[in-house]
């Protein structure tokens, strides 16, 4: 019994030295590294169960090859190339280039926009694009709730399925768990074509369950899109808490070329699920729509298992580069090291960086761990503005009057790192413009964090839990 009990000891104690072995040899940001070391020394059995879960590094791994990808872009591509008179802004020409050279998020010109910033807004105008499709409709989304709503999504994919359409449908695994997977039977059964994203089965996939696909994207008839933060679930126009808690989230509609490069996101994450290639032209179609203006857009994907975090990099560049302003909104605020250099230095610069975050979140330990790091960017000057008419789940930034984005990606180490991410960036000062005014009208709704925390100080025990969850805030 002696001999058994050393043997477990020392068998113990191989794994978590080889395991944080793999950890140092995967040669992650110092920061990330040593919360990994922590978790594995001073959490016996349940670390090495968290690492299996949540800590294995994908950003080496390959999912899809480079000859399917080429296939999967040569609509897209082709389509670019064939813009005529195509002029990038000098201000923005090396970040546009960032993206083109990191993912191929090639810039289209003459785009339309239109903003919806609650879920009575958006969720009709998909209903009535939905009814509108003729030819083909696919939707991914993190949450296909079975409540009131996702099943009247639901319906309408049937009827136009039913009519003819090809429906395609990718929803998240991890996101969809308490979602009875019935809803996705019948929509299969009606003719509606679904998959999950990397769908976790123990044992096969436990090491991906951290790498989700947190993407909200919709093209319909290869035409017409929409993009950010919404889900399909009733709670995105009720609200949280039965009501309690509105919801404030920012959605938008494109039209023009950028829906091109839409619909090669949605495709490249077809084949990643379906190991199906789609690349009939008649996927991108001559748009309908006679637009001619200085719109200027690119679609940015980011994921844990593309070569460059680009959408974080991308805010980076934005905040360094910045003139005049930075206005951010982001439901979450656990920023990487990047960001907060970048965030801290434009302040330092006397740039007027603002971010807004609610004042009360869905997450008590996501909201506990942000607070070390808005105390820091305070201090360097950042604005902190705390949203009180309701959960603003928005993720959106405009800066200079000139550069707008929007879509799934919040200012955290879990989007910037670990997420399947989808933004459009927008090049276009009346599009800024519009942007700029939703976050003008929701700085009505907040009130400023130093004139609620600045004059109380926090309990010590409060200060310490804080910085204690700091530590581990790269694995939340």
């Amino acid at each position: 019994m002696f001999y058994i009990h050393w043997v477990f000891i020392l068998a113990y104690v191989f794994i978590i030295v080889s395991i944080m072995l793999a950890v140092l040899m995967d040669n992650r940001q110092p920061a990330k590294t040593i919360a990994w070391v922590m978790v594995l020394l001073f959490m016996p059995i349940v670390g090495i169960i968290l690492y299996v879960f949540f800590g294995r590094n994908t950003r080496k791994m390959t999912f899809i090859s480079q000859r399917s990808l080429d296939q999967l872009s040569k609509r897209s591509m082709l389509e670019f190339v064939e813009q005529r008179q195509l002029t990038l802004p000098d201000d923005y020409r090396s970040l546009i280039q960032l993206f083109t050279n990191q993912s191929l998020a090639l810039p289209f010109k003459d785009n339309e926009v239109e903003f919806y910033t609650d879920g009575y807004e958006f969720f009709p105008a998909l209903l009535k694009s939905i009814a509108s499709a003729r030819k083909h409709i696919h939707l991914e989304t993190y949450i296909f709730a079975d409540d009131a709503l996702g099943r009247l999504v639901a319906d309408a994919l049937i009827s136009k399925s039913k009519e003819g359409v090809e429906v395609r449908l990718i929803y998240d695994d991890v996101g969809c768990w308490r979602v009875p997977r019935s809803l996705f039977e019948r929509m299969r059964r009606a003719g509606v074509d679904v998959n999950a994203f990397m769908p976790v089965k123990f044992p096969a996939f436990t090491s991906k369950v951290n790498y989700r696909n947190h993407r909200k994207v919709c093209i319909v008839d290869g035409v017409e899109a929409f993009v950010g933060g919404m889900n399909i679930a009733l709670r995105y126009v009720k609200g949280l808490y039965g009501g309690q808690l509105p919801w404030r989230d920012t959605h938008v509609r494109i039209r023009g070329g950028a829906v091109y490069a839409l619909q090669r996101t949605f495709l490249v994450d077809w084949y990643f699920v379906d190991r199906t290639l789609v690349t009939n032209s008649k996927y991108y179609p001559p748009m309908p729509w006679r637009i001619e203006n200085s719109c200027l857009m690119q679609v940015v994907t980011s994921s844990p298992i593309a070569k460059w975090p680009d959408i974080m990099q991308g805010y980076v560049r934005i905040l360094l580069e910045a003139k005049n302003y930075v206005y951010m909104e982001s439901p979450y605020f656990l920023p990487t090291e990047q960001v907060l250099f970048a965030m801290r230095t434009a302040a330092l610069a006397g740039v007027d960086v603002r971010l807004m975050i609610p004042r009360h979140s869905d997450s008590r330990l996501l909201e506990l761990s942000s607070m070390s790091f808005v105390t820091e960017v305070i201090e360097a000057g950042v604005k902190i503005l705390l949203y009180e008419g309701g959960f603003n789940h928005s993720k959106l930034l405009v800066s200079d009057d000139t550069l707008c984005t929007c879509g799934s990606t919040n200012i955290d180490f879990r989007s910037f790192e670990n997420n399947f991410e989808a933004n459009v960036f927008i090049y276009d000062r009346t599009t800024a413009l519009r942007m700029k005014e939703i976050f003008i009208s929701d700085e009505q709704e907040c009130v400023d964090f130093l004139s609620v925390n600045g004059e109380r100080k926090r309990p010590f025990m409060h200060r310490l839990a804080e910085s204690l969850v700091r530590v581990f805030s790269p694995l939340l």
